[in-house]
């Protein structure tokens, strides 16, 4: 029987001090088939010598250098699927910059056309300018997602979305209720994609239908969390938030076969402030 269709997700915070501390090794050990990465902050040059010459690899700079930037890559040699096909990097209005924030692809996995998105939503300020731009983000987000089920019945979304959905997703939750990332008008975004917790068919059908994979594999506990601050003790507590994620579509998460977070055994073994967050498709 043929293997799952493996995919995953990491904010790199800079994919050459990623490598430096230790990626090469995690992606090594792996056998992802499709990578989805955010905060790159290299040159498409840099990803390919760092990932090598079996990657096909899809990249999106950022309009400043040294911020944001995020990629698809994937085995050119795997028999499971044949590289992308087609591939976008715009979002929304024409007068909003979304480079380096949103690259999607179709994949050809046997018979099914698989559409994968690597984004990387804005951090935000509350009360601030870079808030206002964080929602015109999710707003975007929001009207393309109709658009990408419509396009394929198989899509995700992959990426550090930069928001705690529910107070399961976030250590210190009553702290952070004011803070960017755990607001109301922002977590009310994922009431509309997969449903408020509170909804009977939340995360299996409420909202605009998709599914947040790490919930629903993981059930009604704390987390488990994707990003710990390098500050403190935070990952020794395991006081983290879960902002990185897998969004399906229904048919697409109808095939998870197993999800993972893959949170490195020490703090010296970390090479992001992030964690990969794998999943198996099972098409």
């Amino acid at each position: 029987m043929a293997q799952p269709l493996r995919i995953a997700t990491i904010n790199t915070n800079g994919i050459r001090a990623a490598y430096r501390r230790g990626m090469a090794s995690w992606l090594d050990a792996r056998n992802i088939d499709i990578l989805a990465i955010q905060e790159v902050r290299a040159s498409t040059a840099d990803i390919e010598a760092l990932l090598g010459d079996e990657w096909d690899i899809l990249h999106d700079p950022a309009t400043a250098k040294g911020r944001a930037g995020v990629a698809l890559a994937s085995r050119a040699k795997s028999s499971k699927h044949r590289g992308a096909s087609i591939h976008r990097v715009t979002l929304g209005d024409e007068d909003f910059d979304s480079a380096g924030r949103w690259l999607e692809a179709d994949y050809e996995v046997g018979d099914a056309i698989v559409t994968v998105v690597s984004t990387y939503v804005h951090s935000g300020e509350a009360d601030t300018p870079k808030q206002v731009e964080k929602y015109k983000f999710l707003d975007a987000m929001e009207a393309r997602m109709p658009e990408l089920e419509k396009h394929s019945k198989y899509a995700v979304l992959l990426g550090d979305l930069n928001v705690g959905h529910r107070k399961l997703d976030i250590r210190n939750w009553r702290g952070n209720q004011k803070a960017a990332g755990f607001l109301p008008a922002e977590r009310a975004y994922w009431d509309r994609f997969v449903g408020a917790e509170d909804e009977a068919d939340y995360n299996a059908g409420a909202g605009l239908g998709w599914v947040d994979v790490g919930r629903k594999w993981a059930g009604e506990v704390d987390g488990p969390y994707t990003w710990w601050s390098w500050r403190g003790q935070a990952f020794a507590n395991d006081t983290g938030w879960r902002i990185d994620y897998q969004l399906a579509t229904p048919a697409l998460a109808a095939t998870v076969k197993n999800y993972a977070v893959d949170k490195a055994a020490t703090y010296e073994e970390r090479f992001s402030d992030h964690t990969p967050v794998v999943v198996d498709y099972d098409l």
